[in-house]
């Protein structure tokens, strides 16, 4: 697949490259979060027990990210995987933008809305590089081969990229059309990608409650 560890992936897919910006940045941590506990089951140092992530091994993965998370869930090992897709998200995602920076992945410009508030934005710089983890997706989705011979990253981004249901990604017809593949990918991904799609439905009626009640309350007077 890559080099660069699955959250890198998964965030590089999830950049708009023509506007330079990420779509949405709650969905994309979210996203990050997800595919650093899906990278870390994956490297065989993490496996699920009764619903909940389990440590099996300590050694570093030379991924900063990834061993941050490791070492909070060998210390916290009660936590469902729902609550660790949730539990620092956002600093994740920065760590992580801050990394990919250093490295030269992508350059971060910070911008101010309003003149106020700081607005980062994410420049990626090998573009080639996030075209062809496009392709990998659709590759994943197009195979006729069995899920179970299906490259087991190439499994878990695709199904990380269509439970954050981020249309830049992958579009909600080809949610839709490719269900049944999605759902055989899900399995060689693990226990990270339904919890992501939880918190993903969760994000939504949240959003769509302070909508309705922002409406309600502006039509009160």
């Amino acid at each position: 697949m890559s080099a660069l560890s699955l959250p890198a992936q998964a965030y590089l897919l999830a950049c708009d490259t023509g506007r330079d910006r990420l779509p949405d940045r709650q969905r994309v941590a979210l996203l990050v979060r997800a595919a650093a506990l899906t990278d870390l089951v994956q490297r065989g140092l993490v496996v699920d027990g009764d619903g909940r992530p389990v440590v099996t091994g300590a050694a570093g993965t030379g991924h900063l990210v990834l061993d941050d998370l490791l070492s909070d869930l060998a210390a916290d090992p009660h936590r469902k995987w729902r609550a660790w897709v949730r539990r620092d998200a956002r600093a994740t995602l920065q760590s992580l933008e801050t990394q990919l920076d250093a490295a030269g992945t992508i350059t971060l410009k910070t911008s101010h809305v309003l003149g106020l508030f700081p607005r980062r934005r994410p420049v990626v710089r090998d573009h080639a590089e996030a075209a062809r983890l496009h392709e990998v997706v659709a590759d994943a989705l197009r195979s006729v081969a069995p899920a179970s011979r299906a490259d087991p990253g190439a499994a878990a981004l695709t199904s990380l990229a269509a439970a954050v249901e981020l249309g830049t990604v992958l579009s909600r017809r080809d949610r839709r059309h490719h269900k049944a593949r999605l759902a055989e990918l899900e399995d060689v991904a693990g226990a990270a990608v339904p919890a992501l799609r939880k918190v993903i439905r969760e994000l939504k009626a949240a959003r769509a409650a302070a909508i309705s009640a922002a409406n309600s309350g502006g039509s009160g007077g």
